[in-house]
């Protein structure tokens, strides 16, 4: 009897404290409860802050599976991507089944990210604009602006390369019509289609040779046009170049000399027309015989009387039984297409030097600052040919970009010598710290570009950054041009005075009362 006594008073018990427990779940749907104090696992993300006591936005109680759901009514964006199968939400099968707490927990305090994603292994592909080409090397932050969401990187090609654009939008946004996405000059253009097919050695030519300031509609279709500079006829022989000469090249002609009373052999054929046709005459009224043409190339000076030919070939004047290559000085490269005349200007008697400064002296570009021994770096093929100068070998190898950048950039004149070896000597104008990070770009640059930059503030200097100092712009402490070591003052007064409440009246040690997150943080060491 008293067992059961008992057992009917905790009954009792339990029946009264019903409607005390339906109230605390009741109040528990609505808003924070005492309930929910006792089961919350933790604080809400700095996102989520002002839903701390507004649990019902984000649980049903005792239904878990509703979770998501509460979440996409809010998140209306991507409930839609979802919907549509588009973007990451709706394209990745991962993002698109998995509830959202999967990648985005809560619960972990104020500090904690939302997103859980790693950027190097990022599943770009997932998205409305997977990377291809050239777009797999490009930082995210180049697309994607600090402060945007993610989601709102503009996908088409206009909204980034707007401002590399050399048709000034002439050709209208779709870049994709004409362009890859490995290179600007990756084009798909069909040149056939237009009123100019592009055929022979048109063919291999560069846009920009006949569209030099990017004028694509209208550009002018006539030979003469484009290769007016080129008329090595100066304009004796009229516009109509194809009249001769063909698309294969300037030496594709279809004049056939063969049929004239002098026919072309030898190093007559190689010769120009206007190297006999000078004056624009009459091929009837030119003559024939060697010396109307090269009496002034007479070395013998009219002594040898004025029938070459009973010596010299057509192929070239050396077929006169003299073979150069006995000589100290064989002619090889640009050399042997000399003219006796050009060495030999006191006629072949005296002894000649065979130093290249003997002959090019006049020509050196240099001044005579790399000495006399052209060979060191020239070949005898010409002096632009086959140039072997290694520039690994001098005071500043060319690394990164240097090794594609023309010679002229750096060395103002051929002498080469004198030339800035410091960053800062030819990149000052570049400098968009405006010397407030000093002179010595390389603490933080290398040379494979600009973008390219990495400095370890904790280890390199006196001044660790952490809380909101990490994601204080370096311009915000380096105000000030500096020329020679940057030092800047640690105290908190010294970049914060501007900003202290108390007027100085707790001194200048910001340090005891406030921490590095920010000022609202307060943690008085006592």
């Amino acid at each position: 009897m008293a067992a059961a006594r008992t057992t009917a008073t905790r009954i009792r018990g339990w029946l009264a404290l019903g409607p005390l427990l339906a109230a605390l779940l009741a109040a528990g749907s609505a808003a924070a409860g005492p309930l929910d104090a006792l089961v919350s696992p933790g604080e809400l993300s700095h996102a989520h802050a002002d839903l701390e006591r507004d649990c019902g936005k984000c649980h049903r109680p005792f239904e878990a599976g509703a979770q998501a759901q509460l979440c996409l009514a809010c998140h209306e964006a991507v409930a839609a991507d979802r919907l549509a199968h588009t973007g990451l939400h709706g394209r990745s099968r991962s993002a698109a089944g998995d509830v959202c707490r999967t990648c985005h927990p809560e619960h972990r305090g104020r500090g904690a990210a939302l997103v859980t994603l790693d950027r190097a292994s990022f599943p770009h592909g997932d998205t409305d604009h997977p990377l291809r080409g050239a777009h797999t090397s490009v930082p995210c932050a180049s697309c994607h602006a600090a402060g945007k969401k993610w989601r709102d990187a503009p996908a088409d090609c206009a909204a980034c390369h707007r401002g590399a654009d050399p048709h000034a939008g002439r050709l209208g946004e779709d870049c994709a019509r004409c362009h890859g996405e490995t290179s600007w000059h990756e084009t798909r253009f069909d040149h056939g289609a237009t009123r100019f097919a592009l055929e022979g050695a048109h063919a291999q030519v560069a846009c920009g040779a006949c569209h030099p300031t990017a004028r694509y509609t209208d550009a002018p279709t006539d030979c003469g046009a484009c290769h007016a500079v080129d008329d090595v006829h100066r304009g004796r022989l009229g516009a109509d170049c194809a009249s001769c000469h063909g698309v294969g090249g300037w030496k594709e002609v279809r004049f056939d000399h063969g049929k004239t009373r002098f026919a072309l052999r030898g190093a007559h054929a190689r010769a120009s027309c206007d190297a006999c046709h000078a004056s624009g005459a009459a091929p009837s009224a030119l003559p024939t015989d060697c010396g109307s043409c090269h009496g002034a190339d007479d070395v013998h000076e009219g002594r040898n009387g004025p029938r070459c030919g009973d010596c010299h070939g057509a192929s070239a004047w050396k077929p006169a039984g003299f073979d150069h290559g006995r000589t100290r000085f064989p002619l090889r490269g640009a050399h042997a297409a000399a003219r006796c005349e050009s060495c030999h200007t006191q006629g072949v008697g005296p002894k000649l030097e065979t130093r290249c400064a003997a002959c090019h002296g006049r020509d050196d570009p240099h001044r005579g600052e790399q000495g006399e021994d052209c060979g060191r770096c020239h070949g005898e093929a010409g002096w632009r040919d086959a140039v072997s100068f290694d520039h690994d070998l001098a005071r500043f190898p060319l690394l990164g970009l240097h090794a594609v950048a023309a010679c002229e950039e750096c060395h103002s004149s051929a002498a080469f010598r004198g030339a800035e070896r410091t960053c800062a000597g030819c990149h000052a104008k570049d400098d968009r710290h405006e010397r407030r990070l000093g002179t010595a770009c390389e603490t933080c640059h290398n040379a494979n570009g600009w973008p390219l930059w990495r400095f370890d503030h904790d280890a390199r200097t006196a001044f660790a950054l952490h809380g909101a100092h990490e994601r204080a712009s370096c311009e915000s402490c380096h105000r000030q041009p500096v020329q020679e070591r940057i030092s800047l003052p640690q105290r908190c007064a010294s970049c914060h005075g501007r900003d202290d409440p108390h007027r100085g009246g707790f001194g200048a040690r910001c340090e005891d009362c406030h921490v590095e997150r920010g000022w609202a943080e307060v943690s008085v060491q006592r």
